[in-house]
């Protein structure tokens, strides 16, 4: 009978696996990451697509128009504020109802409006209270149009339950990649488990043993981390040529930044915990629990 041939992994190539399992779990962290993002965007969105419509005094003169105008566009809660002259408001309505009505009443009974969208930070319903309030102690402003307070309610508890739902699928996610790369970086170094032990028994300290064990793992998280945030960058990056520009819309390069940032600090201290963790582990096994 021909004695078998033990077969040994080779450093790199033990590296080379923890490195491709670590790459794979902090890419399904960043896409959770990305999609957190645009859900976050995309809410914004939604609180600044509330429009308020305020509908000025028929006494009201265009250079007083103009000035209340510009003191609603310096104010911090409202956005893309539009000034809307008597005869813009006449065209638009015969443009949408092609009824005219100049012709029906002999004169423009249109009053000149200026409409705006909320920041995001007032889309409550006691945030656009507070701006009604604000806006009609304005001298010359007759009436402010607001939208529905059961809609306004209604969207934000939509739009923090959708926040809350990803917040959770994000921390189990991150959980789970810990747990996952903890595991891959565990079962590396317990192959190596009798050379600790060696190295123990001819008097290397154990922060001489901790130390190359921690610094390779370090590595091969930090480019894990690169790897996979490159690839997420990538991916972002040739969305727009296949078609899906919203995507770049919805997450833009500092955010994408920032979750690149955060792969390679998370694989970087995870991968590095892990060894820290696994090493000490053996170093404090006894010779016949090795075997277990």
């Amino acid at each position: 009978m021909k004695p078998q041939k033990e077969v040994k992994i080779s450093s790199w190539a033990a590296h080379t696996t923890t490195g491709v399992s670590v790459t794979l779990a902090l890419l399904t962290l960043g896409i959770i990451a990305m999609i957190w993002v645009a859900a976050t965007t995309e809410s914004r969105r939604m609180m600044e697509k509330m429009e308020i419509s305020v509908i000025l005094a028929d006494k009201v003169k265009d250079d007083r128009a103009m000035s209340i105008c510009n003191a609603i566009a310096k104010t911090k809660f409202a956005q893309n504020v539009k000034f809307i002259s008597r005869q813009e408001a006449l065209e638009n309505w015969k443009e949408a109802t092609g009824e005219d009505l100049e012709h029906v009443f002999g004169v423009n009974p249109l009053s000149p409006e200026i409409s705006f969208t909320v920041a995001a930070g007032y889309s409550t319903v006691g945030g656009i209270a507070g701006i009604k309030k604000s806006v009609s102690a304005i001298d010359g402003v007759a009436e402010v149009g607001t939208p529905d307070s059961h809609l306004v309610e209604t969207m934000n508890a939509n739009i923090k339950k959708l926040t809350w739902g990803f917040t959770v699928i994000a921390a189990i996610m991150l959980i789970i990649s810990f747990v996952l790369i903890n595991n891959t970086v565990r079962l590396s170094i317990y192959s190596k488990r009798f050379t600790i032990h060696t190295m123990q028994l001819v008097g290397a300290t154990n922060g001489f043993i901790r130390r190359p064990f921690i610094f390779a793992n370090t590595a091969v998280g930090a480019i894990s981390g690169l790897l996979s945030g490159a690839l997420l960058s990538g991916a972002l990056a040739a969305s727009g040529k296949m078609g899906f520009d919203e995507l770049t819309s919805l997450i833009d390069w500092k955010w994408m930044g920032l979750i690149d940032l955060g792969l390679i600090f998370g694989g970087t201290l995870i991968c590095a915990l892990a060894a820290l963790l696994a090493t000490t582990r053996h170093l404090r096994q006894d010779y016949e629990d090795l075997f277990k």
